[in-house]
């Protein structure tokens, strides 16, 4: 027993020495990290004290500290709401469809791009993909409004000189869910190319030379060589991107939440906006926050997990 806590003593002590020694030999390196380490303690790590208050009657009077406990009695409030269901389904399946719909296209987009052999043509396609993403929400709720109007919308004009009948899009609650992923998709595919692009070009030149003089079509280049190589990053962005299967953009919802579409539009995300500053329910709806990072923490481990059973490839 003495000689086992001996070695532990020592292999702490050699690591605690090794440790400073790293410190002491790439200080310049420390010196720029400690920004980026300030910053997650202050705005990630400080502000997890207050999670607390979603076990607790939080009033701002008594502060923290001095609010009653009441355990899980907001939990239980939440699950067993009329609507909790309903929401949970609408958050789900909106994100869900999403990921299916919006996830393919940015690789797709990147390998097409990467195929470009005009500098100038394909710097022009990529500004112009990118751009999208810079607009801000509520102007692309503007835009939505503006372009599916059932009376002047771009859409609909176009649906009437076919011979069609108006469509209420944002009214009806069947067109909430393509509007808001097919905006989504349109505003951030192509800034999303950005990952699969920087990947793509780090693959060797040679690897196309030598296809191209073993007779390989692009086809064959892309099936070969590009789709292998983005792979791996593609399986890390769908691990990461499952792990928000319950958090949507909550200001695009809001805006484009009408009477019609509520049935469709009701998302978690909105409730928490309406009940927390609204009703100033904090204690409640940080509860309903925390629920969600956990439900949400429980899905990425068991798709990282999946991940590297199947595929080998994973983020841990």
């Amino acid at each position: 027993m003495t000689s086992l806590s001996g070695r532990k003593t020592q292999h702490r002590g050699s690591l605690g020495q090794r440790i400073v020694r790293t410190i002491q030999r790439d200080w310049q390196l420390w010196v720029l990290l400690l920004p980026a380490i300030a910053f997650f303690i202050v705005f990630c790590y400080f502000p997890m004290y207050g999670v607390q208050i979603a076990f607790k009657d939080y009033k701002a009077a008594f502060g923290i500290n001095g609010s009653k406990w009441v355990g899980l009695k907001h939990f239980e409030k939440f699950f067993s709401s009329y609507y909790c269901g309903r929401m949970f389904a609408n958050t789900f399946l909106l994100n869900l469809y999403g990921l299916l719909f919006g996830f393919p296209i940015p690789i797709v987009l990147a390998i097409l791009l990467n195929q470009l052999n005009g500098k100038r043509f394909k710097g022009f396609a990529q500004t112009a993909i990118y751009v999208p993403h810079f607009i801000s929400t509520v102007v692309l709720a503007g835009m939505i409004y503006l372009f599916f109007s059932p009376t002047n919308g771009i859409i609909n004009r176009l649906i009437a000189a076919f011979g069609g009948t108006p469509i209420y899009f944002v009214i009806e609650a069947g067109w909430f869910r393509p509007l808001f992923i097919g905006s989504d998709i349109w505003q951030n595919a192509g800034w999303n190319t950005i990952l699969y692009i920087a990947t793509l070009t780090g693959i060797d030149p040679q690897l196309y030379e030598a296809a191209t003089i073993d007779g390989a079509t692009r086809w064959d280049k892309i099936k070969h060589i590009d789709i292998p190589h983005l792979l791996p990053i593609c399986v890390m962005m769908l691990i990461l991107s499952c792990g928000s299967l319950l958090s949507s953009n909550t200001d695009k919802a809001l805006l484009l939440q009408t009477s019609g579409n509520i049935k469709t539009s009701d998302i978690i995300g909105v409730y928490v906006y309406n009940t927390g500053l609204g009703k100033a329910q904090y204690s409640y709806t940080s509860a309903i926050g925390l629920c969600l990072n956990v439900i949400n923490f429980a899905i990425i481990m068991l798709v990282n997990a999946f991940s590297r059973k199947v595929s080998e490839i994973s983020l841990f």
